[in-house]
């Protein structure tokens, strides 16, 4: 089949997204593999306490419509020869525009009572990456992070200076209030309250991972980060090797979760090293440094990865992750809880 052709009928997604997250077997979301060119794109909405009993049903059709419609736009850039790394910025700016998520609208209020966003990005074909961190201006941070990847000599740009460099690649900059959303603010003023104590209400960082038909590798991710985060606090999200990491010559990883513990294990490297390095396939490798390595520290949170061969895992050890998949061959899900395959 071209690549140019449909792989599968997008009017009926919806459809087959029931269908496979009651049906598909959980062995194919850990290590599906297809032979030949195909694409695979994975896409998590943050990890965390996120209970079935206390989402309210309106909310959850809300969070499978959004992730279903990231997939969508991702698999169409896919499908028609594009780029993974098309694909992964592309599905990032969708959750950045959506209040849904910790990243870019929907983002969390830090200590001072504003909103402060990470964002990252790597292309596993040569390794090159691009982050900005502190940004509160940009309105998709994620297009900033591809920018100082593509038209600057560096990695990684903080704050102003972050916001300045993006102002002269004509991103779209906003007023801080754009950020602004009720439940977000909810939730800051009832972390205040806390002193820091708030546990349930760090979900929300989002990212994808993508192969294309190329055999490229590309990770994405975007957070505004941990609610009432102190002053000057940066997260794994905008740190290559931590938060985001894609090599072609094993696979592309985007984590969520307690930022400390993913930069402590340098988890996106490690599990590519465990790989790379140690014939370890993608699950285990997952397994091992989300199951293991990083509950047995008290750290909490998931990765979504995908390998050179297609072969895909979402690992978390938290009580939900918003998550999602989709494949050349028609493998297709969204799933919110830990008890769902």
């Amino acid at each position: 089949m071209k690549p140019s052709q449909s792989i599968f009928s997008f009017t009926l997604i919806t459809v087959t997204l029931i269908f496979f997250t009651t049906l598909l077997p959980a062995c194919l979301l850990e290590e599906p593999k297809e032979e030949g060119a195909q694409f695979v794109l994975l896409i998590h909405g943050g990890a965390g306490t996120i209970l079935k009993e206390n989402m309210k049903p309106e909310m959850e059709i809300k969070y499978r419509a959004k992730l279903t419609e990231a997939l969508e736009a991702g698999a169409e850039i896919l499908s028609n020869h594009g780029s993974s790394l098309d694909a992964v910025t592309h599905v990032i700016t969708i959750l950045e525009d959506s209040p849904l998520f910790n990243a870019g609208k929907g983002a969390v209020f830090t200590a001072e009572g504003v909103n402060e966003m990470d964002a990252s990005i790597m292309d596993g074909r040569d390794l090159n990456a691009g982050a900005v961190t502190g940004v509160r201006n940009i309105k998709n941070p994620i297009l900033a992070a591809r920018a100082v990847m593509e038209e600057s000599d560096h990695v990684m740009l903080f704050g102003r200076g972050a916001e300045a460099f993006a102002e002269t690649q004509k991103l779209t900059m906003v007023e801080p209030s754009y950020f602004y959303t009720e439940s977000r603010w909810k939730s800051y003023e009832r972390a205040k309250e806390r002193a820091q104590k708030n546990s349930d209400e760090k979900h929300g960082t989002v990212g994808a991972v993508a192969l294309d038909l190329d055999g490229n590798l590309a990770a994405a991710t975007s957070t505004g980060g941990m609610t009432y985060k102190m002053k000057g606090r940066i997260g794994d999200s905008p740190v290559i090797g931590a938060g985001t990491y894609a090599d072609n010559e094993s696979c592309a990883v985007s984590a969520t979760g307690h930022g400390e513990y993913f930069i402590r294990n340098v988890v996106g490297h490690e599990i590519a090293s465990l790989m790379k390095y140690g014939g370890s396939s993608i699950k285990e490798a997952a397994n091992y440094v989300i199951l293991k390595k990083l509950k047995d520290q008290g750290g909490d949170g998931g990765i979504i990865a995908v390998d050179n061969q297609g072969r895909f895992s979402m690992t978390f050890n938290t009580k939900g992750m918003y998550r999602g998949y989709i494949t050349s061959g028609g493998q297709t899900g969204v799933m919110i809880y830990d008890d769902e395959p």
